[in-house]
């Protein structure tokens, strides 16, 4: 039987990111994914400083995004907001956030989900084959990425048994464009949820300055 088709209660999904902001489309694609993995749970992991991100790339305070986050999340039972990466020092490695969330959690397989288009930059990332040990990926297939295996196989021996193909739908929602339209003045309903609209709003977040930069 496949790691695909075999149902696994303890089996629970890591989706790391900036989140800023938490859009429709994070929330459809942890769905989609829970769905075709059959994942108990999916873990939503805001990161506090992503190694490939500079400082200045991320333009929301971490307390923000966490209360974003949280509100996304609320009313669905097999959605969780995690302060793993948050709650710890730099430099924030995926792989360990993983570990330390492999103390929290023991017993359950983990699924780290990552855009196909991430896949090909594996190699690049801190200790590859450690993360590869800690857990499955749940690679959510996306146009145009199309990940050299077996390039990457040579570099990852055993990557392609890890790896489990999610088809994720299309969605035209990032959280540059949702930022910018903030920004311009326009509305972002029906692209994140309510909640998180209306803290968007409560905070100010996301507008100009008077020097022209979001805040």
């Amino acid at each position: 039987m496949s790691p695909n088709s075999a149902k696994h209660p303890d089996r629970i999904g890591i989706y790391g990111g900036t989140f800023d902001p938490p859009h429709l489309g994070h929330l459809i694609l942890a769905e989609t994914a829970a769905g075709a993995l059959n994942l108990a749970r999916v873990l939503f992991v805001p990161a506090a400083q992503p190694p490939h991100k500079a400082p200045g790339d991320i333009r929301t305070p971490a307390h923000h995004r966490l209360a974003m986050v949280e509100r996304a999340v609320a009313g669905n039972p097999r959605f969780a907001l995690s302060r793993a990466d948050m709650d710890r020092p730099g430099p924030h490695y995926s792989v360990d956030m993983l570990r330390l969330l492999r103390r929290e959690f023991p017993e359950p397989e983990f699924v780290f989900l990552i855009g196909a288009d991430s896949l090909d930059e594996l190699p690049t990332w801190s200790r590859p084959l450690e993360l590869l040990a800690l857990a499955w990926l749940g690679v959510m297939r996306r146009p145009g990425a199309t990940p050299d295996l077996q390039h990457l196989e040579r570099t990852l021996p055993g990557l392609t048994e890890r790896v489990l193909w999610v088809d994720a739908p299309e969605i035209g929602i990032s959280a540059t464009g949702t930022a910018e339209r903030v920004a311009t003045g326009r509305s972002i309903r029906y692209l994140t949820p309510d909640a998180v609209c209306d803290y968007i709003e409560e905070n100010k977040l996301y507008r100009k300055s008077e020097h022209g930069t979001a805040t």
